[in-house]
């Protein structure tokens, strides 16, 4: 175990700011630095970094704590491994007491593994440079390929000889145990217990985690033999994930955040010969797709991302749709197409660094722009292919996070496509609904219709014209109500239900369909009476008249008095008169006129809040989790509103 006296060297010395600049981009804000998390998903930095406090804490996640436990949680090490990477960083010797059998046990496969890799390279240096095979072969390849020794030194490159397992045989000879060799996938070992170089005969690409430790490699064969593959990759392990990890990466880190940019290329050789001529910033998915770890990678560096792609590649097609994973993310992303023939290793080695980057600049398009022009190409004035060109533009746009980014595009592929801006603004928003809800969002836009069609068959004087009359607007409704509650709330009625007659009390039917509805009203005055009526009820409290009529605030007294001198015996209300209904008295009609305005009240409430949602669906900011809880919501309400729209009928006719 590292002593308690290392300990608090390492931690005296540890400035969290460059600590964790060594593995994300901070930005200052005030006096403290800001990030996206890169330990959770998310758009908006809320990763903040104190150097005054020496800690970091996400507000998204709530992960937090000090240099080291950050190096710990990012870097998947143990205690210990965390302080000897921070004392490495500032030149702090670690005197080790020996370790518990528990510590021992917990730490050491991946540890071991590390070790092996880090043999295993340098290995493969020497193999290359200090025998004869590894120079006629190996580095006579890489000069070919036109790098320089300080190039060939500073990616690491090797050999790795061919005698089908010389590597492990002299790695066990060595001292490195069998199962580490097996499990970092450098060797294979048959059925009949010999063993096998995974890379024999093939140049070596060593592969480094973002704090510089080689993890894994890759090998390109040196055989023209078509059955064998070009290029072979360590297999997964516990100290390699190929889909977290970016060729170059480590390298081109510092490069990344100071020109804040990541150039992304294909292959091992692409990347070396850019940094060779001058653009370091660059780094490649190592010929595979593009996975969702592998941008969050570039994302913890730069906003911005610039793909170059061969100018003679069959394959820009395909790659376009897998690269939509980067809008997704919230990443600015440019192409650059190079001229027929060339590749970014031959481009490389053709040009300097000032012809590389003023071709990048001068040539570089926004992706979607780039995409709109390849798949147009194709359509030759055919309109079904034009349409589903559409399709694809509009799934691209769908995927950006950000408002005003997605608005800019939708606006400029109107111009290209000559479409209506408004039909792509309404697709685009569909598909968000459909991508983030799936199923759900298909049923949601069925049951509108459905909702629409059973909506058309209610005769429009059940909701049509009655919540247009006079009586029927939201504060009138209220009105109504409370006029109802203050006047006969401690009365009965009797109401049919189906073939049953029930007795209802008016306060009990007002209070528990309103709050089981969590329904507030919108006229102060109005609802300060029905909180205080409703309080003393679920009180079991006597309610006497006057308690409202003394209420301390005027404006409420004034309400309650204008409510109970309002006398529909003599001035038949417009929201009965409007539909023929004779009635002698007042309480005569409690029987319909509660239920009614309670179900009159509710449906107008209803209306309200779809409005509201309606509106909120427009705003493009919305999350995708908010999406999916208004479409719910909307859909939950609209069912809602045919149930009331049956009793009302029912209610009138």
């Amino acid at each position: 175990m590292i002593d308690r006296e290392t300990t608090d060297r390492i931690y005296a010395a540890a400035n969290i700011v460059e600590v964790i600049s060594d593995f994300i981009s901070l930005k200052k804000k005030g006096v403290n630095y800001q990030a996206c998390c890169p330990f959770h998903s998310e758009k908006t930095p809320s990763f903040v970094v104190s150097p005054a406090k020496g800690m970091f804490k996400c507000f998204g996640c709530g992960k937090g704590g000090n240099a080291i436990t950050f190096v710990m949680e990012h870097e998947s090490m143990s205690y210990p491994e965390a302080l000897k990477y921070v004392a490495k960083k500032y030149g702090i010797e670690v005197q080790e007491k020996e370790l518990s059998e528990q510590d021992v046990q917990k730490n050491n496969d991946r540890e071991s593994m590390m070790v092996v890799s880090s043999f295993a390279a340098e290995y493969f240096v020497k193999a290359l440079h200090d025998t004869p095979e590894g120079e006629n072969i190996g580095l006579s390849y890489f000069q070919e390929r036109g790098f320089s020794e300080a190039t060939i030194k500073k990616f690491g490159l090797g050999y790795c000889p061919s005698g089908g397992d010389t590597f492990t045989k002299d790695a066990l000879k060595a001292g490195y145990k069998e199962e580490f060799l097996i499990s970092t996938g450098l060797t294979i070992k048959r059925e009949d217990g010999s063993y096998y170089d995974r890379f024999s005969g093939r140049v070596m690409f060593p592969i480094h985690s973002i704090s510089g430790r080689i993890t894994a490699f890759g090998g390109r064969t040196m055989r023209t033999d078509k059955k064998t593959a070009k290029y072979l990759n360590s297999p997964e392990s516990e100290i390699y994930h190929k889909s977290s990890v970016l060729y170059g990466l480590y390298l081109a880190k510092r490069a990344i955040t100071q020109q804040d940019c990541c150039i992304l290329v294909e292959g091992y050789t692409d990347v070396i010969s850019m940094v060779q001529s001058g653009i370091e910033n660059v780094v490649a998915s190592s010929g595979t797709s593009l996975t969702e770890g592998q941008i969050k990678l570039i994302s913890r560096f730069t906003k911005n991302v610039t793909v170059i792609y061969d100018g003679d590649s069959a394959g820009i097609k395909a790659s376009l749709r897998g690269i939509d994973m980067i809008l997704k993310e919230g990443l600015n992303v440019r192409v650059v197409l190079l001229p027929d023939g060339d590749d970014p290793d031959s481009f490389a080695r053709k040009h300097n660094a000032t012809e590389l980057r003023d071709f990048i600049l001068s040539n570089e398009e926004d992706f979607l722009t780039f995409k709109t022009k390849i798949l147009l190409a194709d359509t030759a004035g055919d309109p079904l292919r034009k349409a589903s060109v559409i399709t694809d533009i509009v799934q691209s746009i769908t995927v950006i996070p950000d408002s005003i980014t997605r608005s800019v595009y939708i606006r400029e592929c109107s111009r290209m496509l000559e479409i209506d801006e408004q039909v792509l603004i309404r697709e685009v928003a569909m598909k968000r609904i459909e991508r983030t809800a799936g199923s759900d969002a298909r049923e949601f836009v069925q049951t509108q219709n459905a909702i629409r069609k059973r909506f058309e068959q209610i005769p429009s004087s059940t909701i049509d014209t009655v919540c247009a009359s006079a009586g029927s607007g939201i504060e009138e409704l209220e009105r109504e109500i409370i006029k109802y509650l203050l006047k006969y709330g401690d009365q009965s009625f009797d109401y049919k239900d189906g073939k049953e007659i029930v007795q209802l009390n008016v306060a009990e039917v007002i209070i528990s369909d309103l709050d089981n509805n969590q329904i507030e009203l919108s006229n102060h005055a109005y609802k300060t009476i029905y909180e205080e009526y409703s309080r003393l009820w679920k009180q079991g409290e006597s309610i006497e008249i006057n308690h409202f009529i003394n209420f301390p605030d005027p404006e409420i007294c004034n309400a309650v008095v204008d409510l109970l001198t309002y006398d529909d015996n003599y001035i038949a209300s417009k929201l009965w008169k409007k539909h023929d209904i004779v009635v002698e008295t007042e309480q005569e009609r409690l029987p319909v006129a509660i239920p009614r305005a309670v179900i009159l009240y509710k449906s107008k409430v209803i209306e309200q809040i779809i409005a509201k949602i309606n509106l909120k669906l427009q705003d493009e900011s919305l999350s995708d989790d908010e999406l999916v809880k208004l479409t719910h919501q909307i859909s939950a309400l609209n069912n809602e509103r045919i149930a009331i729209a049956k009793r009302l009928s029912r209610l009138i006719l």
